[in-house]
Order: structure tokens, then C-alpha cells, then sequence
């Protein structure tokens, strides 16, 4: 049996630093294999986190936002056409005519979004893709092992999307058993992606700027934020008053909530592998993001790295326990 690690478990060590300022460390990465992004984060493509508002900013920041997959074509299309060779959009398995017609109309690329993605039907619906539209990119997911990862490049992945289980609203490794903890199906991936030169995205399991650079450090081009990004005022998440002030509803599109919302309630035979929660809305995005680029920054200069290919090729990774995460936190008292 073979030992697996999150986040929790690893801790990078020091290096030999000659950046002379925590400003100086590139930001700039690879979101696919053709396509380089002024930073190495992306807002998840879900219905409580993408809209306009958010897209918006993410621009402006130097991401590129990718559309969810559960909106009206109408609204759709109207993304596209405002967002011109700067969005993407998503897809599940199905539905060819109406993707192309998304790329066509001007979108960048698209993400095919399936919870598990190593499947021959996934390797199918990228090549038919790509037969169509060749210049167009592709990013596909999820998975979560170094074989995934291998079989959607082949099929013409332009980037994978690896993660399974490991979102806040996500259930399906309590529901199913499967997944595997998100540093090492991203460590894992990472090695064959360092052979075949496609970038992975790391999808989930963030919850600080400490995660974002264990993530990068371990082998991502680029991480994708869900929660987070949720809780912020220009997300797409429904607002309320609540006693905590103002809070967000963040849900898995796996939840029984959102399946009841778009499908009228869940398919025969299965069960919900998500779920909801309202949390208090931390502020702006722009705060978030700057907060985030921060922590990045002041990483690679411990690490002793000038851009992010320099932090993984530098990165020493440590096997830590719980008492190092409990050692590391303030303890005023």
C-alpha cells in the first residue's frame, strides 16, 4: 500500500535566497500548453463562483475566467461575445454543436467538466474537439493519478484539471472511497508533466496562500480557487444578511441543492456527492487575489526562486505531523 499526502503533511525547507526583494519574484505561468497567463490563478468554473462582475476583475488581474457549464446558451453567448479570444468556456460530454458554436463565436478554449474524467468517453469528446477546432484549447478533467493525467495528453489535452474530493464542498470520497489526497495526485502528475510539457491545473483544496505555493512548488502551472473566490462580494454566489453579516452560498454542482435547482431533483439510482453552506463574505477580490500574490511572493523568496519553474526545480519537500501545523499558527495565549 502506498502512502499518500495532503497539504497538511509536507512542509518545503529553505533555500539559499539571492532575490533581493519579495516584489521581484514572476508571477507568469502556463495555463495550457500554448497559452501563457500573467498569474498562476484561476476562479473554479462554478455556478456560485464565475459571473460577469468577477470575470471581470480576473481580466483585469491578468487570469483568464472560465464560464460554467450549466448556464442558458443565451447567456452563454453573450459571455463570449463580450469576453472576445479572452475566456473559456465549460462542456461536459455531450453537446458538441453548441460548444462549437461557442468556440466559433470567439471563445479562447474549454474546459470539459466531468467529475471523472479518465474515461474513453472523455478521451473521444477531446479528440473530436480538437479534430474541429485544432487551434482552440482544451483543458480536461478531473483526475487525480499520473495515468490519467498521461491518457488526456495523448487524447490532446492542451492542460488537465487534476483533483478529486479534495473541494469544500465537495463529498465524493466520503460518498465513494475514491480520490487521492490533493499534494500527491498533484506530485504524482507533475512528473510526467514535466516529460510531456502540459501544464496541470491543481483543483481544489486551498484555503491560504500556504496551499497555493505547496501546490505550485509540487508541480502546477496554475491553481484553481473555489471556496475563496465564492465568499468574495464580486462573486456570482447568492448574497444575504445574515447574523455573521453579509454571507455567500457556495455549493458543489454535485450537490443535492444544485441538482434539485437545475435537473429538478437527483437522477434515479444516485446520490448527492456535494453539498452547500452560507459563509460570511470575506471581502473584495481584488483583496483576496493581492493577499494571495503576497504570500506567493514572499514563498518563492524562501524558496530562493525568481518565477515559479525555478521555485518546483528548487523545491525540497519535508513529511511534517500534525503538531507542525499546530507549532506554526500565532498562539496568543
Amino acid at each position: 500500500m502506498r502512502h499518500a499526502m495532503t497539504y497538511d503533511d509536507v512542509a518545503l525547507v529553505p533555500q539559499f535566497n539571492n532575490i533581493p526583494s519579495r516584489t521581484v519574484p514572476s508571477l507568469e505561468s502556463w495555463l495550457t500548453r500554448n497559452m501563457k497567463i500573467s498569474i498562476p490563478l484561476i476562479a473554479a468554473n462554478m455556478d456560485t463562483v464565475i459571473g460577469e462582475e468577477l470575470a471581470d476583475l480576473l481580466i483585469e488581474q491578468g487570469s483568464f475566467p472560465i464560464f460554467h457549464r450549466f448556464t442558458p446558451m443565451e447567456e452563454q453567448i453573450k459571455w463570449v461575445k463580450k469576453y472576445q479570444e479572452k475566456t473559456f468556456i465549460s462542456c461536459g460530454i455531450g453537446k458538441l454543436d453548441e460548444t462549437r458554436k461557442l468556440l466559433d463565436l470567439g471563445a479562447i478554449g474549454v474546459c470539459i467538466d466531468v467529475a471523472h474524467g479518465h474515461s474513453d468517453r472523455m478521451f473521444d469528446h477531446i479528440q473530436e474537439l480538437k479534430r474541429t477546432h485544432p487551434n482552440h484549447q482544451v483543458i480536461a478533467g478531473n483526475v487525480c493519478t499520473a495515468m490519467a493525467y498521461h491518457d488526456l495528453v495523448n487524447a490532446g489535452a492542451d492542460a488537465v484539471k487534476v483533483g478529486v474530493g479534495p473541494g469544500a464542498a465537495c463529498t465524493t470520497r466520503m460518498v465513494t472511497g475514491f480520490g487521492v489526497p490533493q499534494f500527491t495526485a498533484v506530485q504524482d502528475c507533475a512528473r510526467i508533466a514535466q516529460k510531456l510539457r502540459v501544464p496541470l491545473i491543481a483543483d481544489g483544496g486551498i484555503r491560504t496562500s500556504r496551499d497555493v505555493v505547496l501546490a505550485l512548488a509540487a508541480g502546477a502551472s496554475t491553481v484553481m480557487i473555489g471556496k475563496l473566490m465564492a465568499l468574495t462580494k464580486e462573486s456570482a454566489a447568492l448574497k444575504r444578511e445574515g447574523e455573521r453579516g453579509l454571507e455567500a452560498k457556495f455549493r458543489g454542482q454535485a450537490s443535492a441543492d444544485f441538482q434539485n435547482e437545475f435537473y429538478g431533483g437527483l437522477m434515479p439510482k444516485t446520490v448527492a456527492e456535494g453539498i452547500d453552506f452560507w459563509g460570511p463574505v470575506s471581502g473584495g477580490a481584488e483583496e483576496l487575489l493581492n493577499n494571495l500574490f503576497g504570500g506567493i511572493r514572499s514563498g518563492m523568496t524562501y524558496g530562493g526562486a525568481g518565477d515559479i519553474k525555478e521555485l518546483q526545480r528548487k523545491a525540497e519537500f519535508v513529511q511534517v505531523t500534525a503538531a507542525y501545523i499546530h507549532e506554526s499558527k500565532p498562539r496568543p495565549t
